[in-house]
Order: C-alpha cells, then structure tokens, then sequence
C-alpha cells in the first residue's frame, strides 16, 4: 500500500514516522517543508501537491490542524478531490481523515470523496504524542466496513487499539467526547493537587495517592506528572483544547442535549487563554489557581515529558462488547 500524510505536526509527524518504520511506501507534505525533512532522509518521499498524491497514493491521510485547513487542502484546485477525480480508478482510493475535527465538516468532505468513487474514513487518534511516536497509540475509525479492512495495515501500523466505531463521523463524535473527558479530568486534577498542596499535604504522596485510589486515571499518569515537574509540556495547546470542547458542545446542541458542566469548562479555558495565550500548553490551566492562591504545585522527581517505554506492538482490533 502506498500512503500519502498530509500534515506533519506534533501528531502527524509521528503518525507518519510509524508508517514509515513500518515498512510503508510513504510520501508526506506540509506547509513547512522542513517539518518532513527528517521523514524524507529515513526514505520518504516530498509529495508535489495534494492532487499529485492522491493519485500516486492508495491512501491519503489528512492530519491537519483545523477542519477548515482540512478542506482547504480537500478542495483547492490542485487538492485531494481533483487528485481523485483524475485518478485511473478512484474506486481504489482511500482519504482517512486523522484530525479531531468537526463531524459534520468530515461528513461533507466523504460525500465529496465518494462521488468521486473513492473512499473516505474519519481516523482520529487518542492517547497522547508520546504513544503516537511508538506506535502504541490508541485509533477510532468510522466508514464502511470495506473501507476498515482495506485500511486496517495502515492503522495498525500507527496504533495499537483500532476501534472500528461506524459510519463516516462517528469516530469524529467519539474523539470529542473522549477530549471533553480528558480536560474535565485535566481541569478537576487542577484543583485536587492545589487544594493539596495548600492543605499541607506532600505532592508526592498526593500524586501516589490519586494513582492507586479509585480517583486514578490516564491524565493523571500523563498530565500530572508534567504539572508536578513544572515544563507543563505534553504537546498540546490551550487553542487546541478550545477547539475539541467547543466541537463536542456543538455535538451536544446538536443531539438537544443541555450540558451543565461543558459552558463552564469552555469558560474556565477561555479566561486562560486571555491570561497565559492560546499557544501555552494546556496544563497550565492550573496556573489560574496557582495565582490565585499564591502558590506553586511543583514537586522533585516527575518528568519534563512523558516518554512511552512499552514496546511497539501491531495493533489488534477492538470489539465493542454486545
């Protein structure tokens, strides 16, 4: 299978590396040619333009920043969907969709994919950089089944659980959600460890005790430990959280339902991003409290970034219990 990537970013250089370890026929692009040069000296090759590489490629992976970056490069003249619709045989192409990005934005551009014949996935992936570098980390996947099976090598390539989650925009749906869960985490840890540190307990011993109770989670193990060590450095911005919570209050307006805790995490996001800047890295959103109680939540012994040391195994597909 030859692969084109599109988007070589915190996650999509990573993705792509993996693709490329693997054994992938792989030609990649980005706006800044210098993201993809150390792609292009372990072998991969420059991709001229969107169109050239969707008819080069079997597969042509977006891993973009935003759904409107996504549709720009989607349908500019020398875009995906005329690469396709010059192609030989669009019936065997596939364009996977590997962005948190706005599932009535993704399902516009597979209608658009298909009536050219090809085929269109979206692919989002969930875990964090340092699982997306070795391969380990964990991908939704929502098309046809067809569509899953022809592009199972590549996914599980890049990650180790593959979730096959339904039609074209519901791994969209399930990639927010899962977002929204992870910033109430990350926002509740916030306030758990300053309101430990300010009661007098040790921060370590804090640390322990979340992890082995029954207040343990996965942003717990990632996030707190790059909160307690102070870079706060876990590849992901405070713009790009806005953006994943503000996609699943949209989901949830949509679908009638009447959030309570998603406004005032939308709120508590925005007046970060008015005091520290968009580009700060989201963990620290703690520094609102922080500030406000005039202290510092930093304790010796904890990482400046998380480092996955599991060892790359092939990823395996999930089934949903019935």
């Amino acid at each position: 299978m030859k692969v084109g990537f599109i988007g070589l970013g915190n996650v999509g250089s990573k993705l792509s590396g993996s693709l490329l370890r693997n054994g992938f026929d792989l030609t990649v692009r980005d706006l800044n040619q210098s993201a993809a040069q150390p792609l292009l000296d372990a072998g991969a090759s420059w991709g001229e333009s969107p169109a050239q590489m969707a008819q080069d490629c079997d597969l042509v992976i977006t891993c973009l920043p935003s759904p409107a970056a996504c549709s720009a490069v989607m349908e500019a003249d020398d875009g995906i969907l005329a690469g396709f619709r010059q192609a030989t045989d669009p019936s065997t192409k596939i364009w996977a969709e590997m962005s948190t990005t706005d599932e009535s934005e993704v399902r516009r551009m597979a209608a658009l994919v298909e009536e050219t014949g090809a085929q269109a996935v979206d692919c989002p992936v969930s875990g964090g950089c340092h699982r997306a570098a070795t391969g380990n980390i964990s991908i939704f996947a929502g098309c046809e089944r067809t569509t899953f099976d022809a592009i199972f090598p590549a996914l599980s390539a890049m990650g180790r659980q593959i979730l096959h989650t339904g039609g074209v925009g519901s791994a969209s749906i399930l990639k927010v959600v899962t977002n929204y869960l992870a910033t109430a985490n990350l926002i509740s840890l916030s306030e758990a460890l300053t309101t430990s540190k300010m009661a007098g307990i040790d921060l370590n011993t804090a640390y322990e005790a979340i992890r082995i109770s029954s207040g343990n989670s996965f942003v717990h193990e990632t996030e707190s430990q790059v909160i307690l060590n102070g870079s706060r450095d876990i590849n992901f911005t405070m713009d790009l959280v806005m953006k994943d919570i503000s996609l699943f209050c949209d989901v949830a307006d949509r679908a009638g339902v009447p959030l309570e805790l998603g406004p005032v995490m939308v709120d508590i996001f925005k007046d970060a991003i008015d005091r520290y800047g968009e580009r700060e890295w989201s963990p620290n959103v703690i520094r609102r409290l922080e500030d406000a109680t005039g202290t510092s939540v930093l304790a010796p012994g904890f990482p400046a970034e998380m480092i996955d040391d599991e060892p790359e195994v092939a990823g395996q597909e999930i089934t949903p219990t019935r």
